[in-house]
């Protein structure tokens, strides 16, 4: 039995105990079904405790919604009657209540193992803006700063301390500017590399529109990918020269070989020890896979829940 992390509390985490629940096959498109690490649609709270998601993918790790519980879930779904509520609450307060979910675990999470070692990953989720984005920086002392980035969702690091990732949907700087970006660390502890979308993110993101996301990761060629309602977004890589080491040997060129720490969204730190990059947005059908999805997968996914043309 191992200790996880969840709800910024310690849980019992029993490995291969409880099997996952199956993909819903009216809301995932068959060819991903299988590579789905782990997919969220806030439509199936654990037993008893409505503070905690269950993963329909394969891995089955538990999903906390933290801060907010069960009153995260607000009914506003896209393929289903629910979506997850996710927002600062008191910008005038240095503290950790924003409502965020995740889960986080200083030893490496099990049931993540997919992205040890992985060759690939991907992140697929809708997301609706549903208020001021980004939002006042509670951990300064000034009303007009605000943070430099909204937290989207992300695969955390084998070394992370709650904020450094593996692969990330996010909005954050580049070059002064706030972007949509996917980035991603192939090695724990050293360089990342940035995907930077062109237009600006406020045109990808308008308030009170659900859009449908999607960020795709090799970490053996270096290739990145953004699209938006099914369709790829021009970009650029961000850092200059070979960030991730790929020149030379050993071939392929993987993920370090350690259990991820956890998944975050809507902002950083699940273990819940302090606020930072909060998304005011709703948040459904969250997807990690262990495998970059091809451009007519998403267009695909896209099409088979969708409320856009």
């Amino acid at each position: 039995m191992r200790r996880l992390l969840v709800l910024g509390v310690t849980a019992a985490f029993c490995v291969g105990l409880a099997a996952p629940a199956p993909a819903s096959s009216g809301g995932v498109l068959p060819t991903l079904a299988r590579d789905l690490v782990s997919y969220y649609d806030f439509e199936h709270p654990v037993r008893g405790d409505g503070s905690l998601e269950q993963d329909r993918g394969r891995s089955g790790t538990t999903l906390a919604l933290i801060n907010g519980g069960a009153r995260m879930r607000v009914r506003d779904g896209v393929s289903g009657r629910n979506s997850v509520q996710l927002q600062q609450v008191d910008p005038a307060v240095a503290g950790n209540d924003d409502w965020k979910a995740g889960l986080f675990s200083e030893s490496g999470v099990p049931s993540l193992r997919a992205f040890n070692g992985a060759r690939e990953a991907s992140i697929l989720g809708w997301v609706k803006m549903t208020g001021q984005n980004p939002a006042p920086n509670s951990n300064t002392a000034d009303p007009a700063d605000l943070y430099g980035a909204i937290g989207l969702a992300g695969v955390l690091t084998g070394s992370s301390d709650g904020h450094a990732v593996r692969a990330l949907l996010e909005l954050i700087q580049v070059g002064g500017e706030l972007k949509l970006v996917a980035l991603a660390r192939r090695v724990d502890g050293e360089a990342s590399q940035t995907f930077a979308a062109s237009r600006p993110w406020q045109e990808l993101l308008p308030q009170g529109e659900w859009v449908f996301l999607a960020a795709t990761f090799d970490f053996d060629t270096g290739a990145m990918a953004l699209y938006r309602n099914g369709k790829p977004l021009e970009g650029r890589y961000v850092a200059a020269g070979d960030p991730w080491r790929l020149e030379g040997e050993p071939e392929p060129d993987l993920a370090s070989a350690t259990d991820p720490r956890g998944l975050k969204i809507g902002g950083s730190y699940p273990q819940n020890t302090r606020e930072n990059n909060p998304c005011t947005c709703r948040m459904d059908d969250l997807m990690f896979l262990d495998r970059a999805v091809h451009p007519w997968e998403v267009r695909l996914q896209h099409r088979l829940v969708s409320r856009t043309p």
